[in-house]
């Protein structure tokens, strides 16, 4: 049995990992989903300050106040890099770390510098713009969301304050002897930022890289592949 921990991914929230519950419980797996600051259920507490130190700092509290431990902790995209923080200041309590189509930040790396030129600077005209300087509106939704999950899903995703994408991570390397792997989710056009941080993990010594044939939210859109999935990368990491 695996205690999973979602680190979920931008504009988003723990609901948007509501359909892994019932695949992971029937497969013996607790799944355990809170939402940063500023977004989904605490979308009332969005302001200009929030940064990634302080959705870090969500998660920490999550695992100090449930007094957790063993945790597997899953990164979803932009929740790579608070994954990434939270293995690293509490890498006792972390006993693996699984990267769904996320970025793998390097010490002193931010989700501007992991993304191609052009896009950094459409996301600064988009937050110059209609985000009044410091918000970032959503992205479009996956190709291979079912269009019935359109008014789901747009009525639930929030703004992203935009000092997180900015936010250079801070790592002291604690976290680097935490086993992990990274799922990478194929069904993407030309534009794919995670094929990269696909191949940086496969350089890891000790780390596995595995393919999904999904869109970028496969645990909205293919529920019960993915924690088929992430069974088995459980199950591999406990035979290894």
């Amino acid at each position: 049995m695996a205690n999973f921990l979602v680190c979920h991914g931008a504009w988003s929230g723990g609901w948007s990992w509501a359909r892994m519950r019932e695949p992971l419980a029937k497969r013996g797996h607790s799944l355990l989903t809170p939402t940063y600051t500023g977004l989904g259920e605490r979308s009332h507490l969005l302001a200009p300050n929030i940064d990634l130190d302080l959705h870090i700092a969500d998660i920490l509290g999550v695992i100090e106040y449930e007094d957790l431990d063993d945790l597997t902790l899953i990164g979803h995209s932009y929740g790579g890099m608070v994954a990434t923080g939270v293995a690293d200041r509490e890498p006792d309590r972390v006993a693996m770390i699984i990267y769904v189509d996320a970025f793998v930040p390097e010490d002193g790396e931010s989700v501007l510098d992991l993304r191609p030129a052009e896009e950094a600077k459409r996301m600064r005209d988009q937050v110059s713009g209609p985000g009044d300087g410091w918000r970032l509106p959503p992205s479009p939704l996956a190709p291979d969301v079912a269009p019935e999950d359109f008014d789901w899903l747009n009525a639930r995703r929030s703004w992203m304050p935009f000092r997180t994408y900015m936010q250079r991570i801070s790592l002291t390397g604690a976290g680097s002897r935490i086993p992990g792997a990274y799922i990478h989710c194929t069904r993407k056009g030309a534009s794919d930022p995670f094929k990269a941080m696909a191949e940086r993990v496969r350089a890891r010594p000790g780390w596995h890289c595995y393919e999904l044939d999904a869109g970028h939210t496969p645990n909205i859109t293919v529920p019960e592949t993915l924690a088929d999935l992430l069974d088995r990368i459980v199950a591999d990491g406990a035979a290894s």
